[in-house]
């Protein structure tokens, strides 16, 4: 039977030529690298119920028509597809199983439309589906970190790493729609762009290729603090409170190149 291309590949690794590349005391490194970054849990925004008494400032065919909405939290993962992440990182080693490290990720993914609740109307003791679409999720992200390496030098290690740092989140913007009522709230302020404290964990491996040159295979987990929300205009609707979250984990997955100096 053929191996497959993973053992294949794992093969090549644990046969090829034994080089010193990775950390030593004193030698600095250059990574570049690129990979997908997962939602696992967080919210985009939370859950509310509020009354709106008269729906003829957003539809003036429906003056004197009241209305309940009714919305439900959404997740990272409910609305965003898988995010891409790519960046650029530094290290000075410390010894040859240890080194330091300062790196520099961004992290995109599209827009994303999901129904975010409903609206019910007494009048028609009916509910009408409330969607959301929300802007594309941009986050720069600079952290500094620790990472261990396993086994002696040649060959592949495995390694453990930890990091800790802020990222900075692009404003978010949604679009809300009640198509059913011919109403739109178009491009409204969702959350601020700030900064919020961020820190994660790595587990991979370190192929060398010659003694100046490498590639890293890693999976981690990520952690991003809360969002600031702008309630400039879904606070008159008795929504101020569904963008005062926006935490994020994700499990990112990244191949990088590595230079040794």
């Amino acid at each position: 039977m053929k191996k497959s291309l993973f053992a294949l590949a794992v093969s090549f690794a644990l046969a090829a030529p034994a080089y010193a590349a990775g950390p030593e005391q004193g030698k600095l490194s250059m990574s570049v690298f690129g990979g997908t970054d997962t939602p696992v849990s967080g919210d985009v925004h939370d859950g509310a119920i509020a009354p709106v008494p008269d729906l003829g400032p957003l539809n003036p065919a429906l003056a004197g028509v009241s209305a309940e909405l009714r919305i439900q939290s959404r997740s990272h993962a409910d609305i965003y597809d898988n995010a891409m992440g790519y960046g650029l990182e530094f290290a000075y080693g410390l010894n040859q199983n240890a080194e330091i490290f300062g790196q520099v990720r961004r992290t995109e993914t599209d827009p994303g439309t999901v129904q975010v609740g409903g609206a019910f109307v007494p009048a028609l003791n009916t509910t009408l589906p409330v969607y959301g679409t929300f802007s594309d999720y941009k986050a720069l992200t600079v952290e500094a970190g620790y990472r261990h390496y396993f086994m002696e030098p040649g060959y592949t290690r495995p390694f453990i790493a930890g990091r800790l740092g802020a990222t900075q989140t692009d404003d978010i913007r949604a679009t809300f729609e009640i198509p059913d009522a011919g109403i739109t709230i178009a491009n409204a302020p969702f959350t601020e762009k700030k900064w919020a404290a961020s820190a994660g964990i790595d587990v991979g491996v370190l192929i060398p290729v010659n003694d100046s040159f490498s590639i890293t295979a890693q999976a981690g987990v990520r952690y991003v603090a809360d969002l600031s929300g702008d309630d400039s205009a879904i606070g008159g609707l008795g929504m101020g409170s569904i963008n005062d979250t926006g935490k994020r984990v994700s499990v990112p997955v990244s191949i990088a190149a590595r230079f040794d100096f």
